[in-house]
């Protein structure tokens, strides 16, 4: 098992690969194995590439993060982490929800070492009452397989996907809900209590290969905040998936397989 071990807390992460390094980091409550359950099978054709999965404090197998208590300071520990374990380097990032929003304070942080970003259904706005979320909508149902979970299953399952069907519980159970039975709930209520950092974000274009890949059906952060950052990323592309709510790397695999292995071509490129 791989630490590392920084002033605020010693962080759990799995490394992969050579090359050019890429920093994902998972949304809030589950661990890394949102991320490299997602991204993994795009580098079977993929060379070229040093993966970095990160559980963030109070997730996963992440310890020692008392002394972290809002978004600021869980910022400057992934930001220590990227100084001690790529120091000095240039890297990519990939953020899905809070890990978005992250993801972003990086950016504003450190323009000049970020090389591409991708967001999946990321985190916009911190506070709820701020994000235009849409109402939740069940897409498609595989009525026969919903029959064999239990009923808390099931209601978990209904409450936070749009697709239920084997395919989706199989990948939601393992890369999810795994994650999100291990967090700290004590300690991430008193992070809820400062998500917002205390100062802004997206002050300045990035202008570098980014992709956004938003669900239609998302009612946890939604896709309309994210499309007015659209001038503030002109080298981004914008995608709202339809049949998709939080969990859109899960729901539509293929569309989140081509619009990411496409980020990675113009990566690559530039």
């Amino acid at each position: 098992m791989t630490y590392c071990k920084i002033r605020q807390a010693e962080i759990y992460y799995e490394d992969f690969g050579e090359g050019k390094p890429i920093l994902m980091i998972h949304g809030f409550s589950p661990d890394h194995r949102l991320m490299s359950g997602c991204m993994e099978p795009i580098f079977t054709e993929r060379q070229g590439w040093r993966r970095i999965y990160i559980d963030l404090p109070g997730m996963g197998l992440t310890k020692k993060y008392d002394e972290i208590s809002s978004s600021d300071e869980m910022l400057n520990a992934v930001l220590d982490f990227i100084q001690t374990v790529i120091p000095n380097q240039e890297y990519v990032i990939a953020g899905e929800s809070y890990g978005g929003y992250i993801a972003r304070g990086i950016i504003e942080k450190h323009p000049e070492k970020v090389l591409g970003a991708a967001f999946i259904c990321p985190l916009i706005n911190p506070h709820p009452e701020d994000r235009a979320v849409e109402k939740h909508k069940i897409m498609k149902t595989d009525e026969k397989f919903i029959g064999s979970l239990s009923k808390d299953e099931l209601e978990d399952f209904k409450n936070n996907n749009v697709v239920l069907d084997e395919y989706t519980w199989l990948r939601y159970n393992k890369e999810i809900l795994s994650g999100c039975k291990i967090g700290d709930e004590t300690f991430l209520n008193k992070i809820r209590n400062e998500y917002g950092f205390s100062f802004n974000i997206d002050q300045s274009e990035f202008n570098k290969p980014s992709v956004f890949l938003l669900g239609r059906q998302d009612s946890s952060v939604g896709y309309k905040d994210a499309l007015d950052l659209v001038n503030k990323y002109p080298r981004g592309t914008f995608a709202v998936l339809d049949v998709a709510g939080h969990n859109l790397q899960i729901e539509q695999p293929q569309l989140f397989s081509t619009l990411i292995n496409e980020w990675f071509d113009r990566l690559e490129e530039s």
